[in-house]
C-alpha cells in the first residue's frame, strides 16, 4: 500500500486575508486547512504555518495589535504555528510588515528538516516565484493556492500545480462591511502592506474567528 503524501502548508496571511476580503467574505481558516489538507484529502498534514504582520509596538496602534494578537492565539490553540512580525508605522494610519522573507527562509529550513513531498503555498504574490524554483530544485512537488486574479503569472508559471481557492471562499460566511467613523484611527484607513487593515471577530470554537 502506497504511503500517504506528506504535506508542509505555508501562508502569507496578508495576501490571503485580502482575497477573501475581496470577495466579501470572512476567512474560515478550520475549513482552508481541511480543504488543503484535510483527512478527506488522502495527505498527511506535517504543519501549516501562518505567517503574519503585526501593527507596530506602539501606544497609538495597541488596541488594534492586541486584536491582531488574541487572532493569533486563537491560530495557535487550534493547531496552526504562527509566525509573526512587528510591524512599522507607514503613511498616516497605516503600518508595514512585510513577511516575505522570512516566510521563504523558513520554506527552504523546513523543507530540508521535516522532508515533505509537497510544499504548498497559500498566497499568489509572484515574489514567491524563485522560491517556488528552488524546492522543486530539492525534488519537492510545490503548490500554490490562491484564487486567479490575485495570483502572479510568474509564480504561477514556477509552480508544479495551482489549487482554486475561489470555489471554497464562496463557501465562507458572508460579511458586512460597515463604514467606520472618520478619524486618523478608522478601521477603513488601517492597513498592513498597502491594504486596508483586517478586522477580527471572534465566531464560536466550533467554526473559528472570521477575518473580516
Amino acid at each position: 500500500m502506497p504511503s500517504r503524501c506528506r504535506v508542509l502548508v505555508l501562508v502569507d496571511e496578508s495576501n490571503v486575508g485580502s482575497s477573501v476580503r475581496s470577495a466579501g467574505r470572512g476567512l474560515d481558516w478550520l475549513k482552508l486547512r481541511d480543504f488543503l489538507a484535510g483527512p478527506g484529502t488522502g495527505r498527511d498534514l506535517i504543519e501549516m504555518v501562518v505567517y503574519a504582520g503585526l501593527p507596530p509596538a506602539t501606544p497609538v496602534w495597541q488596541e488594534e495589535r492586541d486584536k491582531k494578537n488574541k487572532f493569533v492565539q486563537w491560530l495557535r490553540s487550534n493547531g496552526f504555528m504562527v509566525v509573526t512580525k512587528d510591524g512599522s508605522p507607514a503613511e498616516e494610519g497605516h503600518y508595514k510588515a512585510n513577511v516575505d522573507v522570512m516566510m521563504a527562509i523558513d520554506a527552504l529550513e523546513l523543507s530540508i528538516e521535516m522532508r515533505p513531498d509537497v510544499v504548498i503555498l497559500v498566497t499568489g504574490d509572484a515574489d514567491f516565484a524563485y522560491l517556488a524554483i528552488k524546492l522543486r530544485r530539492h525534488g519537492i512537488r510545490v503548490e500554490v493556492a490562491s484564487v486567479a486574479q490575485n495570483l502572479g503569472n510568474m509564480l504561477k508559471a514556477s509552480a508544479n500545480h495551482v489549487i482554486d481557492l475561489a470555489g471554497l471562499f464562496r463557501t465562507f460566511e458572508m460579511i458586512k462591511v460597515q463604514e467606520a467613523a472618520p478619524g486618523p484611527r478608522s478601521l477603513a484607513q488601517l492597513s498592513a502592506r498597502g491594504d486596508r487593515r483586517p478586522r477580527f471577530r471572534v465566531r464560536s470554537p466550533r467554526n473559528g474567528p472570521s477575518q473580516t
